[in-house]
């Protein structure tokens, strides 16, 4: 195998491009009409060209997002303490939890809008929620995977709860924080991109709503597609974080 095929970007980057070429290739071959399904290079250039028209919106989203994931974590992270500090908490607090997941997500959104406004206090709540679960969650369980030996021999030398929990415990649990983080960064454009399409006059998913009406098929995908950077984006910004904080880790775990 040659070298570059080695690194992990060339072999997704390469099925990417065969993909968006497949796809240009396609929509010419058939005369596929552009209010239908655009070609690739129509999307590019406008998201290139109308880079400009999108801030607004992006940066719109992106607040509701990094919002949202601020409130989720000041929430999710004193409820995990709790639940691992007073079972009672956690008896009574994670089958709600668990339930909460089954409800769907569009059926809060219409609800949010009614408390919280247009604005973007209920884009925020709805991209929480979003979040919330991954991030509670695995706090719980990191700050249960600290070693019972070393906690039990800090014990036998008389170290108190908050010592052990802060040269063990919470050591134990950023792996696991972490982890979390990169899943409710990834899923945050969920929560927004829905509290957008219910409500909202700014943002990508007001613009995909408004473009998808007056069948602009390639703003609706130009939407998707900084919705996938700022995905993206936010995931490897988290992984590079990770790597700076835990060195440790990431060369144990690649």
């Amino acid at each position: 195998m040659r070298r570059g095929f080695r690194h992990p970007w060339a072999l997704s980057l390469g099925l990417f491009v065969v993909l968006l070429g497949l796809w240009e290739a396609a929509v010419r071959l058939f005369q596929v009409p552009r209010y239908i399904l655009p070609p690739p290079s129509r999307i590019l250039a406008e998201a290139v060209l109308g880079f400009q028209g999108y801030l607004p919106h992006i940066a719109t989203t992106l607040g509701e997002m990094l919002l949202g994931i601020l409130l989720a974590y000041a929430v999710a992270l004193p409820l995990a303490l709790l639940m691992d500090r007073f079972p009672v908490v956690e008896r009574a607090l994670f089958p709600v939890l668990i339930g909460s997941q089954a409800v769907p997500v569009f059926a809060l959104a219409p609800l949010l809008v009614l408390w919280f406004g247009y604005g973007i206090p209920s884009k925020v709540v709805m991209a929480s929620l979003i979040v919330f679960f991954p991030v509670v969650v695995n706090t719980r369980d990191g700050l249960r995977a600290a070693d019972p030996d070393l906690v039990a021999l800090l014990r036998s030398m008389g170290a108190s709860d908050w010592q052990i929990f802060r040269k063990v415990r919470a050591y134990a649990a950023l792996p696991y924080l972490f982890s979390g983080t990169r899943i409710a960064v990834s899923v945050s454009t969920i929560g927004a991109v829905i509290g957008e399409w219910v409500g909202s006059t700014r943002g990508l998913g007001y613009l995909m709503l408004h473009a998808n009406a007056q069948l602009r098929v390639d703003v609706v995908f130009v939407a998707i597609l900084y919705l996938t950077v700022l995905g993206v984006g936010l995931f490897y910004l988290v992984a590079a974080l990770e790597r700076l904080v835990l060195p440790w880790h990431r060369a144990n775990h690649g």
